[in-house]
């Protein structure tokens, strides 16, 4: 039965055969070339002409004058000599693709040697697959620059942590002195904050990614959260002595429907910034009605934000190359998430900053109905400017 049917389509008028198979390739998502011994075209189908970004007729041209890849040091590949050395399937994720506008993707090639016919008379050739991974590697960098630094700032307070512990072990056992001790003590805890802050980091960013997180809306005491604020932070900015305040701008008490949890971590993440990069001087939290909705915003008198930056602050991981900034630890998260709970609640951030006097992020939140509770609404708002990391 299989060999009768093998006949019946060997059988077949070369034209019929032909166009089912044109037919069968165009049906496919991936770019399909089919090339001779010499590696000249074919048969190709339409999503090729994507990839190669193409809109006239290639078949008999060779493959070096439309496909001219580069290797990941950016060097030509011949493409004659990597086809025709191709004895079994081989596919390679390491090239790419420069097109005349000077965007560039990734490309993934899968070549095979085939015949391009039926029975022992069938041409000897190839066929090649392409696809654009231009996204799958974009998510590989960042999930190996992810794992990267999400690594390195773990070990640094476990380290920190491990050693001051073993330090006041030794201290008791040695001398006793209670004052060490504690010395050592509180620099353990103060690496466990960071952890847990981190932690805490890692897990919303998680949530908002997704998509899954809930929106809890409720009426939001907008006096109240400003100074609960300042009682959570204002031990931490005395400790660097700072003058940590909070006021609403006008004459009214601004009122909010919202979620006070995200407020309050976008808030969150303005004044440990503010207070990780101010040196000295103040840091002011303020609110403001504004039609249907409140604007907040934390002042500080730091270092500032160099112009060059404020393009790149909500990017994850990002940290400036600023010396002052680098002597402070960071992830390079917090502002990214602000970002991610900003477009959840269709709320829009600003930044005005000037080196050396200081930033003031602002954050204008639009009341929201409560039908919105659960579902968050994740279309991307206009971020203008940023802040530290």
């Amino acid at each position: 039965m299989i060999l009768k049917r093998r006949k019946n389509i060997a059988s077949m008028p070369d034209q019929l055969a032909h166009e089912r198979l044109v037919s069968l390739i165009n049906s496919m998502a991936d770019g399909v070339l089919a090339v001779d011994k010499n590696v000249r075209v074919v048969i190709y189908n339409g999503a090729a002409l994507n990839i190669l970004d193409r809109n006239d007729p290639i078949e008999r041209k060779s493959l070096d004058d439309i496909f001219r890849p580069l290797n990941k040091d950016d060097e030509r590949v011949n493409v004659t000599k990597l086809v025709q050395g191709t004895t079994v399937p081989t596919s390679n994720r390491d090239l790419k693709l420069t097109y005349s506008d000077g965007s560039v993707i990734n490309l993934y090639i899968s070549i095979a040697p085939v015949r391009l016919g039926y029975g022992e008379q069938g041409q000897q050739g190839y066929v090649i697959l392409l696809r654009d991974i231009s996204h799958e590697k974009s998510l590989e960098e960042e999930r190996d620059e992810f794992i990267s630094v999400v690594s390195h700032e773990l070990r640094t307070p476990i380290a920190i942590t491990e050693g001051n512990i073993g330090n006041a072990e030794f201290i008791v056992e040695k001398s006793g002195d209670l004052d060490k001790v504690k010395q050592a003590l509180h620099e353990a805890h103060n690496q466990i904050l960071f952890l847990a802050s981190l932690v805490n980091d890692l897990a919303m960013l998680s949530r908002a990614e997704r998509g899954v997180t809930p929106i809890d809306v409720e009426s939001i005491d907008v006096t109240g959260l400003l100074e609960e604020l300042v009682h959570n932070y204002g031990e931490q900015a005395s400790a660097k002595g700072l003058k940590l305040t909070s006021h609403i701008i006008g004459d009214r008490q601004p009122e909010l429907v919202c979620s006070k949890l995200y407020v309050r971590e976008v808030l969150q993440n303005f004044i440990t910034n503010s207070i990780k990069y101010t040196e000295a001087g103040s840091i002011t939290i303020s609110a403001e009605g504004i039609p249907d909705g409140v604007k907040f915003s934390v002042s500080d008198t730091g270092i500032g934000i160099s112009k060059p930056d404020q393009q790149k602050v909500f990017q994850k991981f990002f940290r400036s190359g600023d010396y002052r900034t680098t002597k402070a630890t960071g992830t390079g998260l917090g502002l990214y998430v602000t970002a991610k709970l900003a477009r959840l609640l269709n709320a829009h951030i600003t930044l005005d900053s000037e080196l050396n006097k200081g930033s003031t992020f602002a954050i204008s939140v639009p009341n929201m109905p409560t039908s919105k509770a659960m579902a968050p609404d994740t279309t991307p708002t206009l971020l203008s400017g940023p802040s530290h990391a």
